[in-house]
């Protein structure tokens, strides 16, 4: 929940609340898609997926624009430190981290999809003298990332959408994933 506080109200102040609300619903969706076709047996429920979208888009977000931010090295430190504990705390047992990997892949694509910065000295074009060159609103490497992110929003949802409705098990498909949830120890066992 203080990833929510922080990560999402500097998200929001930043973008608004409609594109990054889009961002937490569209995770929460990406991460059930993938916690569904790799949990069959269990009920998930929780924002975590959601969550993790939100850490993902930070992420994404922090790393493209990397330029303008100040405290740059700590910030990615503390995110990488927040990510990596709480992707730790999913090995446990009856943790969705499933959920966790979906919603913070679909966070970090969207990011590219619905929050594109214009480039530097696009919002103060208005101010320029008359008959001044007037340069395009995003940079080429936006929209190529941009392209790249909603081709691999539109096949992963569309190849996850299919495998489900089909009633395809994951784990039939990787063998090792079932250590991405859950890592036996001696005081449990991951089961099935």
């Amino acid at each position: 929940m203080l990833s929510l506080i922080f990560i999402g109200i500097h998200l929001e102040q930043q973008f608004g609340f409609i594109r990054v609300g889009l961002i937490y619903l569209l995770s929460g969706f990406g991460g059930s898609v993938l916690s569904s076709l790799f949990i069959q047996r269990s009920v998930s429920v929780g924002a975590s997926g959601a969550l993790f979208g939100l850490l993902g888009a930070m992420l994404s977000e922090l790393l493209t624009n990397w330029t303008i931010y100040t405290n740059k090295a700590a910030a990615l430190i503390t995110l990488t430190v927040i990510i990596v504990i709480n992707l730790a705390v999913g090995i446990l047992h009856h943790v969705d981290n499933f959920a966790h990997i979906g919603g913070f892949l679909t966070g970090f694509l969207l990011r590219f999809v619905l929050l594109l910065r214009p480039q530097f000295g696009w919002v103060g074009r208005k101010h320029l003298p008359a008959g001044a060159r007037v340069t395009s609103k995003h940079k080429a490497y936006q929209y190529l990332f941009l392209v790249i992110a909603m081709f691999l929003l539109i096949v992963g949802f569309t190849v996850g959408l299919v495998m489900l409705f089909r009633g395809e098990n994951g784990h039939d498909h990787c063998s090792w994933c079932h250590y991405l949830n859950c890592v036996p120890t001696s005081k449990w066992h991951c089961g099935n």
